[in-house]
């Protein structure tokens, strides 16, 4: 029932803007449809400089001041997808994994951006708050990077790159030498945003659904540019 609700949601969306072609595309979808997120990892023993933001920042752990800054009650504004961001980081800030940190804007400290960063002690909780096989269980020296988001006002400032870096450096104080994230191979700007931050393809998750996603298969693999790059 969730999937098809979602699935009206994005019909009316694209009905209202006009968009036939990708409402014809996604019905398609609906009966059958591959799906393919590159997963991406950075050895912290190579050196990776830090890329720059069009405004200072720094970053820290989460603290409950900075909830109203990144989740506004206030939401009429938002499209439906921008909801469904929102909404997917706060199931996983109540899945109770104490690893959020965030980017503040370093002229006034208002949160700019946020993002996991889970080590393999919480292998557990990752694999009981995620759907099956969405992540791999993370090795003792490796950590997870992950549900980044920067609000809209802060987006095309090159704040993701940086920030992604400097939380990956935390990364050693939980024992990892690797840090890993996630990425649809369709999401081109986030991949070069990762690549700036120094990760590297290494995984493919291959997921493969159909019947109104009633059947879901997913496998994770070597990564093959030929195969999973989107094309």
């Amino acid at each position: 029932m969730l999937a098809i609700r979602n699935a009206a949601g994005v019909a009316r969306e694209l009905w209202a803007e006009r968009r036939f072609a990708e409402m014809a595309r996604r019905g398609a979808g609906l009966l059958y449809a591959t799906r393919v997120t590159i997963g991406l990892r950075r050895d912290l023993g190579v050196p990776c400089p830090v890329p720059s933001a069009k405004i200072p920042i720094e970053v820290r752990p989460l603290r409950d001041a900075d909830l109203p800054h990144l989740f506004p009650e206030d939401r009429s504004g938002l499209s439906r997808k921008e909801r469904l961001e929102l909404d997917t980081r706060r199931f996983h800030l109540r899945a109770g994994i104490p690893t959020c940190w965030v980017a503040l804007d370093g002229r006034t400290g208002t949160p700019c951006y946020m993002q996991w960063l889970m080590g393999a002690s919480h292998n557990r909780l990752i694999q009981e708050t995620f759907p099956p096989r969405w992540f791999p269980e993370l090795a003792p020296d490796e950590a997870l990077l992950e549900n980044a988001y920067t609000p809209a006002a802060y987006r095309g400032q090159g704040i993701m790159s940086c920030a992604m870096a400097l939380i990956a450096e935390r990364a050693a104080g939980i024992g990892a030498a690797r840090v890993i994230t996630f990425v649809e191979n369709a999401n081109v700007p986030s991949l070069r945003g990762c690549a700036k931050a120094g990760f590297s393809p290494h995984l493919a998750r291959v997921e493969r659904r159909a019947l109104l996603d009633t059947i879901r298969l997913r496998r994770f693999e070597p990564y093959d540019a030929a195969r999973h790059a989107h094309p």
